[in-house]
């Protein structure tokens, strides 16, 4: 039996995203130090959380190379095998493709001729395989790492929420920009049960930069309204007698007036036409220059979301307001932000993840000369020690399945797996369990972490496991 058996075996047996609402986790204080005994480390964590909350973990070796992560989504699923897991069907694929192996890596170089110039600085993963083929489905569970439809589905934080607590005790005092920036993302997760102050930040980027940080009567009467605003009612903003939701509310207030009147501000989410241009001149290019301009300033934002939708090609896919358009888009944004960040020594510490919510159809086009919903997925990373003009797994001559996981685990790549990558490189324990949710369950940071069932992609820092 292989270990995708065994996986598939483990999962029909014990279908953890199922587990009765009643099947919950009693940590009394007892059994607390019975987990401590057995080589179980616990943490206390402060900074806007309460001081009971406890935090279970296994000792682990993480990655820790990545300061920060840009995550893009590409919703809407792209076809797997047109883009990062090329295959040429004579008569199907376009010649225009111009397929090469550039570093490694086979491209097609005329969908992707930027991005190809750049296989030296990224790695693909050809063994990524979704759990659902439903759209919001799989968008939300590639956002939160597990099954939205399970017990916890529905309070679930988004990754970046989760990078945002962790790395609350982080920032300075003078970092005045969120953890968790989302641009182009109106869509996007977000913090599930955890407070308010962890949620993203969503941006639609703009020349025009932020919107509302200054008022309309000047920054001396703005100052002005805002000590008399606290003088009045400071009692129900501080230590609130009417809970949580008054205290996040001037969590709210308190980070949007630390961004206004700031030129840190104005510099970071302002960009002239030019640079737009450069980066295509797109809602997406646009968030990509945000995103580079966000991580050079240096104020406290780790975890960028950018989502790029239109992929959800069932007609006419290789029409030029398809996927050669798409192509462009993306090619041109995701280039100038890896250039632009190797330039500025940035892309050293700072991991691209980029992911659809599955993939599509393989071989000879559909009816209506699309492609439909498929499985079999890819993965692209850069950045943070990634070894380049490599690929982890690789499919059959088709891409219907994976014939080589290319990974330690030795089957497909889950979203899970994909979760706990994100967290190793950023020095964050996968293995944790946070016993703070309010069903009383503990939620894990990967699913199903005590059991091992998914794990970090050591090999695309060229390794099994760290060192």
């Amino acid at each position: 039996m292989n270990e995708q058996e065994k996986f598939d075996k483990h999962i029909a047996k014990y279908p953890h995203p199922q587990k009765n609402f009643y099947h919950r986790p009693h940590l009394t204080r007892r059994t607390f130090f019975q987990i401590a005994g057995a080589g179980v480390t616990a943490s206390f964590l402060s900074s806007k959380l309460p001081a009971t909350t406890l935090v279970t973990s296994t000792p682990v070796t993480t990655i820790n190379k990545a300061k920060n992560v840009i995550f893009i989504l590409l919703a809407g699923a792209p076809s797997h095998t047109d883009t990062f897991d090329l295959k040429m069907i004579p008569g199907v694929t376009p010649s225009s493709f111009a397929p090469a192996t550039v570093n490694g890596i086979y491209m097609p170089t005329g969908l992707f001729p930027k991005l190809s110039t750049l296989a030296a600085n990224f790695s693909i993963v050809r063994s990524m395989r979704a759990p659902a083929l439903v759209h919001s489905l799989s968008q939300t569970w590639t956002q939160i790492g597990r099954n939205p439809a399970a017990v916890l589905g529905n309070i679930s934080p988004n990754i970046g929420s989760v990078v945002a607590i962790e790395k609350a005790s982080e920032r300075t005092p003078s970092q005045v920009f969120p953890t968790f920036l989302a641009l182009n993302s109106a869509g996007g997760v977000g913090p599930g049960y955890m407070p308010a102050a962890y949620a993203p930040f969503k941006v639609t980027p703009s020349t025009a930069g932020l919107k509302n940080t200054t008022a309309p009567d000047g920054q001396t009467r703005f100052s002005q309204r805002w000590s008399l605003m606290h003088h009045l009612d400071d009692p129900l903003r501080v230590n609130s007698p009417d809970g949580t939701p008054m205290s996040d509310y001037d969590e709210f207030y308190s980070s949007a007036e630390g961004m206004m009147y700031n030129s840190t501000v104005t510099k970071a989410f302002t960009f002239t036409t030019a640079d737009s241009v450069r980066y295509g001149n797109t809602p997406f290019g646009n968030s990509c220059l945000v995103a580079k301009q966000v991580i050079t300033a240096n104020q406290g934002t780790r975890y960028i979301q950018i989502t790029q939708g239109g992929w959800d090609m069932h007609q006419n896919i290789y029409s030029n307001n398809q996927l050669p358009s798409l192509g462009k888009l993306l090619d041109d944004g995701l280039s100038a932000l890896m250039n632009d960040l190797i330039a500025s020594g940035d892309i050293k510490d700072t991991m691209i993840v980029m992911v659809g919510e599955f993939g599509r159809t393989t071989g000879a086009l559909s009816a209506a000369a699309g492609r439909d919903h498929y499985p079999q997925q890819f993965a692209f990373f850069a950045g943070a020690g990634i070894k380049g003009g490599t690929t982890i797994g690789s499919t059959d001559t088709k891409g219907l399945v994976t014939v080589d996981p290319g990974w330690a685990r030795n089957r497909d790549v889950k979203p899970e797996d994909i979760e706990a990558t994100i967290y190793s490189a950023m020095g964050i324990n996968w293995t944790s369990v946070r016993h703070d949710d309010p069903l009383n369950r503990g939620f894990y940071y990967v699913p199903s972490s005590d059991q091992d069932l998914y794990g970090p992609i050591h090999e695309l820092w060229g390794m099994q496991s760290p060192t």
